[in-house]
């Protein structure tokens, strides 16, 4: 009996001990729902509405008539016409689409004549998962049309087999290679994970061992602090950025298609707000638990709507405005443009200047907030 009583004791210490702490009470009790919520509307691997260019050469009724049986099918939006293969590789590169539908100028006459008609499918293969959603709905329709047109003909008494056909080309992964996707996104979410958590429970393990209060009666002024404190994770994330990208290339045969300085220069833009995360997350955790627990907090949803590993255009509508407030989402589409298209800043700029918007705003707050913590 006193065996249990002292048992009790024990659990009723830690019960009032787990109580009091409200900031881990409120992220264990509200973390584990929300996400739950968050992630099982969220995910979902049947990609949708895939942004689509046309180039039409033909300006036929029955090449309208095609590209609107592509809309019908809830696979592929047309955002916009173009007038030259140019404009395609600019769209595609600048990702403001990932299929792009080519139209020859013969195709009604071919298909009036009964000679088979060829129509061009192009995709952003950098997405293995977009892509082959893109591939099979392509496919699709156009074996559809193939047999309606044959079967047309051989009413008519002409034999034609195949007298439509869609073909497909993969940019950028044409092998559709997991890997070449799924690499540059690790790198992305890898260098998250060591800016944002491992200077969260840095500045707060100081705080727990006292260290920093021993800094601030220094003569390091409160700047030279949080410099100081920001720098070593910095080159530590570089470091791991260089290895995961060697790895990449030689291990696992990923291309590097363009500039390294370029890719090295944006990733500072990035760490301005990874480190302010870590910062401000700081200024709030008390212990080191609850700062690896609000880092999860932000890493997990980081992770899953930034399209590191599902589709954004794969989510519902009301989930894809919450990765507009995620710098991981353009981050990603940084290193992935990079890597695999090989395009420039003149297609990068729009991500690079958001992650700018973010840093300033983030990091400004963080610094402001640690400084009062310091004050």
């Amino acid at each position: 009996m006193e065996s249990l009583n002292r048992l009790w004791a024990v659990v009723k210490k830690e019960y009032v001990q787990f109580i009091r702490d409200r900031v881990t009470l409120a992220i264990m009790l509200t973390l584990p729902a929300l996400q739950l919520c968050l992630f099982g509307y969220a995910i979902n691997t049947e990609v949708k509405h895939l942004p689509t260019v046309v180039f039409d050469m033909s300006r036929s009724p029955l090449s309208r008539e095609i590209a609107q049986t592509y809309v019908n099918s809830q696979y592929f939006d047309i955002v916009e016409y173009v007038g030259s293969m140019d404009e395609v590789t600019s769209a595609i590169d600048a990702g403001r689409a990932k299929v792009a539908i080519v139209f020859p100028p013969d195709l009604e006459r071919d298909i009036k004549t009964r000679r088979p008609a060829t129509v061009q499918l192009i995709f952003d293969a950098s997405d293995p998962m977009t892509s082959a959603s893109a591939l099979n709905a392509g496919n699709a329709i156009g074996l559809y049309y193939s047999v309606e047109l044959a079967t047309s003909a051989r009413a008519g008494g002409i034999p034609v087999e195949r007298p439509f056909e869609v073909r497909s080309r993969a940019w950028y992964n044409p092998s559709l290679i997991t890997a070449n996707f799924m690499v540059p996104g690790i790198i992305g979410t890898l260098l998250l994970m060591i800016t944002m958590m491992l200077t969260a429970m840095a500045i707060v393990r100081e705080r727990e061992r006292g260290t920093l209060e021993q800094l601030l009666v220094s003569p390091v002024k409160r700047t030279e602090l949080i410099i100081g404190k920001l720098i070593p994770y910095i080159g530590l994330a570089y470091i791991d950025m260089s290895i995961a990208l060697v790895l990449g290339r030689y291990l696992f045969g990923v291309p590097i298609a363009g500039s390294l300085a370029l890719l090295y220069g944006l990733t500072f833009i990035f760490f301005m707000t990874t480190l302010g995360l870590g910062m401000f997350i700081s200024t709030v955790a008390k212990t080191q638990q609850q700062a690896m627990q609000m880092s999860f907090f932000f890493f997990l949803p980081s992770m899953m709507l930034s399209g590191f590993m599902f589709p954004i255009a794969a989510m519902p509508g009301w989930v894809q405005p919450i990765s507009w407030f995620i710098p991981l989402t353009y981050y990603l589409e940084i290193v992935r443009g990079i890597i695999l298209k090989g395009v420039g800043l003149e297609y990068l700029w729009p991500q690079a200047l958001a992650l700018v918007v973010f840093g300033v705003v983030i990091l400004g707050l963080a610094v402001a907030r640690m400084g009062k913590r310091l004050g």
